[in-house]
């Protein structure tokens, strides 16, 4: 049997959001596999696939900068958010995501950029030297279009073009710019908002769309229900997974009679020209790292003890 260790509770309490018996529980009945003990505790009705840990693994801001039918996000890291109001590390975001759109937006590309003289890897490690606190270009990403725009939207907004959530929504169309760039924005704002999976249902990767799937049928087995209707059950819940989870079938927050999808189109008629939604790119400050919590690490260590 495997060894179920502090580390591993710790780990999935932080994305389930379950008791610490519970995870130590759900890791023994699943060899200490976290993703396993994860599905485990969702079908015991113990833990939400949405759950997400209230720790913020990093603090920092994230960026945009656009020009023309192209923009850039960036996500810069650093270890305080004392920091993150600091002028002038706000200054070298906005500097970082200005010259990510000169590149392909590959983190290696962006670091390896001229940024008024030396590149962006050795500008940011000036300014640690500079403001005192460790600092790392953590995630870039860029979105282009050939007729269209590509429109932005920061949430929690530090100051112009920096937050801790940055989206991009690009849009093609030979229609008229400021009206498809208004468009762009509600769906930059709604994205924010949602944080959809994909754009399109057959975007979602195969496991996920499997391990959904899993977790629906063991919830319905647990129910005590038949195979035949708790399979029957599992095909209207994966129905509601897509539509919740995929951008454009998504109910439209600015107005949730209609999906994102209907908006769009809709929106053509103020456009004057079709319009088709490209992609979009959504960076939220820290997400998927994690912040070392002392006092929790210990509390879980005791509970291993004392079991």
């Amino acid at each position: 049997m495997a060894t179920i260790t502090a580390a591993l509770v710790k780990e999935l309490r932080e994305k389930s959001g379950a008791g610490m018996m519970d995870c130590k529980n759900a890791l023994t009945e699943n060899g200490g596999d976290v993703d396993a003990a994860m599905d485990w505790l969702r079908s015991k009705g113990i833990a939400k696939a949405e759950k997400k840990s209230g720790r913020v693994a990093a603090e920092g801001l994230v960026g945009i900068a656009t020009s023309g039918t192209a923009a850039a996000v960036v996500e810069v890291n650093s270890e305080t958010d004392f920091v993150a109001r600091n002028d002038g590390f706000q200054d070298l975001v906005r500097g970082v995501a200005n010259t990510a759109l000169s590149t392909d937006g590959s983190v290696e590309a962006v670091a390896g950029a001229d940024m008024g003289g030396k590149s962006v890897a050795d500008t940011i490690t000036a300014a640690i030297g500079t403001i005192g606190e460790n600092m790392n270009l953590r995630r870039s990403a860029k979105l282009e279009v050939a007729n269209g725009v590509v429109s932005s939207y920061v949430h929690n907004a530090a100051a112009d073009g920096i937050g801790k959530i940055g989206v991009l929504v690009a849009l093609e169309s030979t229609g008229d710019a400021d009206a498809l760039t208004a468009i762009g924005k509600q769906i930059a704002m709604h994205v924010a908002a949602t944080n959809p999976l994909a754009m399109k249902e057959e975007e979602i990767p195969a496991d996920v769309a499997d391990r959904e799937r899993a977790v629906y049928l063991e919830e319905a087995k647990e129910s005590g229900k038949p195979q035949e209707i708790a399979e029957k059950m599992v095909v209207g819940k994966m129905k509601k997974f897509f539509k919740e989870s995929v951008l454009l079938s998504q109910a439209f927050v600015i107005n949730p009679d209609i999906t994102v999808e209907q908006a769009i189109k809709e929106a053509e008629g103020s456009v004057g020209a079709p319009i088709e939604m490209k992609a979009f790119i959504r960076l939220a400050l820290g997400e998927g790292v994690e912040k070392e919590e002392e006092d929790f690490a210990a509390e879980v260590a005791a509970t291993m003890k004392g079991s």
